[in-house]
């Protein structure tokens, strides 16, 4: 198992070439940008298809308010941006949502910050890779009923590629994500130019359901206003991940903050111009086809972009674009991959989450949380059938809610701190919150029946679980605390019991340890086996160095029972007393002989664990 887990995740890493495992910015913008980045592929249909599939008596004109939607998500990406950017240089050891508002609104809006980021992360992975899913059954339509074992294959892909440390997973999904920026600027690029050198084609719109039927005219809503900002709420899934960079900010090298900031900046006006160009294609399309995502024929709005642009699917530019689109789709669950288990390690550190998640393992990752995140969204996406429009309406829930709290609380650290240009900051934080707050009405407004309730139910659920753990650490920590009137109990009698099943050369280890404890002894013996009692005794008296065996009877042929009901015995003669039960098991190298032993001594070892002053130690001794 060593062997093979060192092939899969590579060879440990020194702690002391730690800062040798940073990135750098063109490494960094891959690993904590790509799920901002990837949200072009949907952030723009997703629009189309609240505007179309909810309109009233198929009132396609509501198209033409797409752009303007587009702009007011754009004019919102570089508020929050340059919001997170202050956030960098004010936290440079790492400025998460969760941080910034423990330390600034206190413990309560520092746990529903870290809460909404955990469910918001789970979510960032199953959607992206149902996202990226679905460009591929775009391109392939034959792998439609495949969706759910491709997209649990690309978590676990993901999650072992996290597995062998942030710089090699940086370096594996540089080529995806940079491919996807260059293919969707010369998409955009020649997209334009076709549009400006062809005759102007009015739009034909089409949107079908699961069985190719027109869904346009047939639902009512409650009128244009509400449509609207239904869309704006499910065209804000383009800004999920810009806080990515504000959480990582040590992944980078030295000087680090300087380094995540120009990341974020990169990032900013990628998305800003990749969004935006899409936005714009898509409303030049001859013909739109929107579908409910349960439709067999479905294709996504970039690929039909791609494909008017390049003039077919056989074209290299749309395989090149679609190939990417998933790549990085798939691949944008790495952000999660680099921030949940950073975020998991604090809430633990804190005693808020189970300390195995605060460990980092011998790739200098936090592995546990790394496999809790590929657990969590495998859940979900089996649970939702990896069908992308019932996922959409669960995101952006939680990064809107850590938006807001995380703003909130740097305008409350500019006017405790009062240092150099803070009141430029406690502006530019104050905007950002007051947007971000709003945005987050808007979508439990507009998302509440389509799935927002149930993000807000796992809110309160790991809010709960936070103070559960907290509580459950707070009340060990104080049972074991040391205090003046502290002692060191002398304990006035110690005892061993050593239980053997028969007399051969492991029993004999076992004794000689025993032994040499200088303990008062007791050898025991469970006759399950009564045939085989005068075999023992006589092989006890010839080997047992003179020391009485004492045999328990086993009416119900049972081992464990008679064990504790013995043990119970002498703790009630004298409950001051140390016992030690020795357990001799064998041990050996080989595989078959492993399966064939009993697991006698576990079994002991779990059941005496429960009784006080007891302690088992296993004497193993070796079969080659």
């Amino acid at each position: 198992m060593a062997k093979l887990r060192r092939l899969l995740i590579g060879a440990p890493i020194a702690t002391s070439q730690a800062s040798h495992e940073r990135l750098s910015p063109f490494f960094g913008l891959p690993v904590f940008s790509s799920d901002a980045l990837s949200s072009v592929a949907y952030a723009t249909e997703a629009i189309l298809g609240i505007l179309i599939l909810k309109s009233t008596a198929g009132d396609t004109s509501l198209l033409n308010i797409q752009i303007w939607i587009s702009a007011a998500i754009v004019a919102l990406i570089f508020i929050v941006a340059i919001s997170y950017n202050q956030t960098i240089h004010a936290y440079p050891n790492g400025g998460g949502s969760y941080i910034v508002a423990s330390e600034n609104l206190g413990e309560t809006c520092g746990l529903i910050a870290g809460a909404a980021l955990l469910v918001d992360y789970v979510l960032t992975v199953s959607v992206s890779v149902a996202a990226g899913v679905a460009a591929i059954v775009s391109a392939y339509q034959n792998l439609n009923h495949l969706i759910v074992p491709i997209s649990l294959a690309c978590i676990a892909v993901v999650a072992w590629a996290n597995l062998r440390g942030v710089k090699e997973s940086g370096v594996v999904f540089a080529i995806p994500t940079y491919g996807f920026v260059g293919g969707l600027m010369i998409v955009i690029v020649l997209g334009a130019i076709k549009v400006m050198t062809s005759h102007p084609v009015a739009q034909q719109v089409y949107a079908m359901d699961a069985n190719n039927h027109s869904l346009i005219g047939t639902e009512l809503s409650a009128g244009m206003l509400f449509i609207v900002l239904r869309a704006f709420a499910a065209g804000c899934t383009a800004l999920t991940g810009i806080e990515a960079v504000s959480n990582g900010v040590q992944a980078f090298k030295a000087p680090e903050a300087d380094n995540a900031s120009k990341t974020l900046r990169w990032m900013a006006c990628l998305l800003a111009i990749m969004f935006i160009g899409v936005s714009l294609l898509a409303l030049r399309l001859p013909v739109l086809t929107l579908h409910d995502g349960h439709n067999s024929q479905y294709e996504t709005v970039l690929s039909q972009i791609a494909k008017w642009t390049f003039g077919g699917k056989n074209n290299l530019g749309y395989q090149w674009t679609q190939w990417f689109t998933a790549l990085i789709l798939i691949l944008a669950a790495n952000t999660a991959f680099a921030d949940f288990p950073r975020l998991s390690s604090l809430l633990a550190r804190d005693g808020f989450m189970p300390r195995q998640l605060s460990r980092q393992g011998d790739r200098l990752v936090f592995h546990n949380g790394i496999v809790a995140l590929a657990i969590a969204s495998g859940a979900i996406v089996v649970l939702f059938g990896g069908t992308l429009d019932n996922l959409l309406p669960l995101y952006a829930v939680g990064v809107f809610t850590a938006f807001t709290l995380s703003q909130f609380g740097m305008v409350v650290h500019w006017n405790r701190l009062r240092e150099g240009s803070w009141k430029r900051g406690a502006v530019i934080n104050s905007i950002g919150a007051t947007l971000t707050l709003i945005v987050l009405g808007i979508i439990l407004v507009t998302k509440w029946r389509d799935g927002a309730w149930i993000v807000t139910i796992l809110l309160a659920v790991l809010f709960a679980s936070f103070k559960i753990v907290k509580s459950t650490y707070g009340s060990v920590t104080r049972q074991l605390a040391l205090s003046d009137a502290a002692t060191v109990k002398t304990l006035k009698r110690e005892t061993t019991v050593l239980l053997i099943n028969r007399v051969h050369k492991g029993v004999l280890f076992a004794l000689d340890y025993a032994r040499a404890t200088g303990l008062n002894l007791h050898v025991v013996h469970v006759a399950i086996n009564r045939r085989a009692l005068p075999e023992v005794q006589s092989l006890w008296e010839q080997y047992g160095g003179g020391i009485p065996l004492e045999v328990i009877n086993a009416p119900y042929r049972s081992l464990i029972n008679p064990v504790l009901a013995y043990i119970d015995r002498l703790l009630a003669e004298d409950p001051d007393q140390f016992i030690t039960v020795v357990v001799p098991e064998a041990y050996s190298n080989r595989l078959l002989n492993r399966l064939l032993q009993e697991t006698v001594a576990a079994q002991l070892k779990a059941a005496l664990g429960k009784r006080k002053n007891v302690v088992v130690t296993n004497v193993r001794y070796i079969i080659d």
